[in-house]
């Protein structure tokens, strides 16, 4: 099947922003068609100035405001009509995250008979009453559809197959307003279209005009939904038997990382002020269960993980959906203790040190080190303890502005907790700089070792982790040894009602000058590996890496020389 998608942008008076969006799409070498709903005055003149056909950009004017449906629905029909296969639906207000769009792209060509949808990740910007709504749509869709699948049915953010479409449209009746987005895509699924969600920013400008009209759109929306219901008991045999396949494409790390850390620790911190650390443990369980019941991804990779660790354990760890929630269950307390400690309630005589000694002898000489941690166990008890003991100033070395996020959170709960962080995505001069002058004051640099790169996916070597291959970043490897610092492994364990930390020698100093530079860096790695191979065995539960670690790995014998 041929791929030849166009952008299609429904508009009722946006004039502000429209110009931006369609440059946005146009950098991305992507046609445009907007559709003017009718639109005032000010907006129309604004959106025929924009037409420009031999430039990409085709304006198609509707006398009078028809709605976003309707809108949406012309614009399908007159893509299709001229040989576009894919109608990427973008709103023209602003709220989209053209840097999103390459992703849906590459998923529509690899899927092209998919619907594939954004998942929205807001920012501060989301009203309150938008977002209860949002949630309560959520649950109806997934009643309507029998399955989590879709886990957001509002976001107009979405590459659709327009064969498909047109094939629904011309049988079935779809809702002409803001009741559009819901009911197309839970229809399509009835069809057997398979649904991909993918993460995308969304965020709510200050000068953004909504058109969205709370009564009339909401009473359209409940009436959708009840429609929607009723039917499905009707088509009860067709849907059950046109049910879609669940397509999971591989997915980088990075994107599943920011989902809800931000809110559900907000609302944690809160929870926790008022009513200390056992009532928040109780109240945290059906935050818990609504991410385990629409996180499939995370919760696909919890099963795979048991699946693999399981039978090397114990032939009474049965895999399944009750471990996977005892899994979750490990990483929501573990949320619970991050905001514990920075509340001051997690002591230091609530901390065991394996080598207690050897930890003593390294901070008594002042020197700067470098960690290699892990997202096992929970690393934050040994930041927020280090000052409290030893003084020693702690540096971070984060991959997402989700952790900074964090940490902004952290600083509001208690201003004390604040920790210093270093965006390391794209790690230049300046910043390997920085990072000596902190070691030279006798600082702690720590990084994650258990993560591939976000940007360049040939500094990756692969290794037998837990019976089958797993790739790793050589990353904290490389910058340990341009750093020339000692280089530590450390881990954080919750053993029990205490806190075991672990903390052991990689090395005086890495050095990768001379030759066989690969050889070196897997030397190195394959340490760290089997570190963290043999204490996963010990606290399985606290594994908290929720997307598939062995995903884009080949044999090891094959690729461990990667370079």
């Amino acid at each position: 099947m041929t791929f030849r998608p166009c952008a299609i942008v429904p508009s009722y008076n946006h004039h502000n922003a429209i110009s931006g969006v369609v440059d946005a799409l146009r950098a991305l070498d992507i046609p445009v068609l907007i559709v003017d709903d009718g639109s005032e005055t000010a907006t129309r003149e604004t959106i025929a100035a924009l037409h420009a056909p031999d430039d990409g950009v085709t304006v198609l004017r509707l006398a009078q405001n028809m709605g976003k449906g309707k809108a949406v629905i012309a614009g399908m029909n007159a893509a299709h009509d001229v040989g576009f296969t894919h109608g990427v639906q973008v709103d023209a207000d602003g709220q989209h995250d053209p840097a999103a769009l390459p992703e849906l792209l590459r998923l529509a060509a690899l899927h092209p008979e998919a619907l594939i949808s954004g998942k929205p990740v807001y920012d501060d910007t989301i009203p309150t009453s938008r977002k209860i709504g949002r949630w309560l749509t959520h649950v109806w869709v997934w009643v309507e559809t029998l399955s989590f699948q879709i886990t957001d049915s509002m976001c107009g953010y979405r590459v659709y197959p327009l064969k498909a479409c047109r094939s629904l449209l011309q049988n079935e009746d779809v809702g002409h307003r803001m009741d559009f987005d819901t009911d197309i895509m839970v229809r399509l699924f009835w069809r057997g279209t398979a649904v991909i969600m993918t993460p995308v920013r969304v965020t709510y400008p200050d000068d953004n005009t909504s058109n969205f009209d709370v009564l009339r759109d909401n009473l359209r929306i409940t009436k959708m939904h009840t429609r929607l219901v009723l039917t499905m008991l009707v088509r009860l045999p067709s849907i059950l038997k046109n049910r879609p396949p669940r397509l999971t494409p591989a997915t980088h790390w990075a994107k599943l990382e920011e989902r809800g850390m931000s809110w559900g620790l907000w609302f944690l911190s809160v929870v926790y002020r008022l009513f200390g650390y056992r009532i928040c443990s109780l109240i945290a369980h059906p935050i818990l269960l609504y991410f385990f019941l629409t996180g499939g991804q995370q919760r696909r990779a919890s099963d795979a993980f048991w699946h693999l660790i399981g039978p090397q354990l114990s032939p009474e760890i049965q895999p399944g959906w009750l471990q996977s929630y005892r899994h979750f269950r490990s990483f929501g307390r573990t949320a619970l203790d991050k905001v514990a400690v920075w509340m001051n309630d997690i002591t230091l005589e609530q901390l065991d040190i394996v080598d207690q000694p050897k930890m003593d002898a390294v901070i008594k000489t002042g020197e700067g080190i470098f960690i290699i941690a892990s997202h096992l166990g929970n690393m934050e008890i040994c930041r927020a303890l280090s000052r409290k003991r030893s003084g020693v100033k702690v540096t971070v070395l984060i991959h997402s502005k989700n952790a900074m996020r964090f940490n902004q959170l952290l600083t509001k709960m208690n201003p004390e907790a604040a920790i210093d962080m270093v965006e390391v995505t794209d790690l230049g001069p300046a910043t390997a700089i920085e990072l000596q002058d902190r070691l030279a004051r006798g600082e702690w640099i720590v990084m994650a070792g258990d993560r591939t790169p976000v940007t360049d996916s040939t500094r990756i070597s692969t290794f037998d982790f837990l019976g089958q291959a797993a790739d790793f970043g050589q990353g904290s490897v490389i910058l340990a040894g341009l750093l020339k610092a000692p280089v530590y492994m450390m881990l954080c364990l919750r053993d029990g009602p205490r806190h075991k930390v672990i903390f052991e020698k990689l090395s005086d100093q890495i050095n990768l000058r001379g030759g066989n530079r690969t050889d070196k860096i897997n030397h190195h790695l394959e340490i760290y590996v089997r570190f963290l191979e043999k204490h996963t065995k010990k606290y399985p539960l606290q594994w908290y890496n929720f997307f598939n670690f062995w995903q884009g790995s080949k044999n090891p014998a094959d690729t461990n020389n990667r370079n």
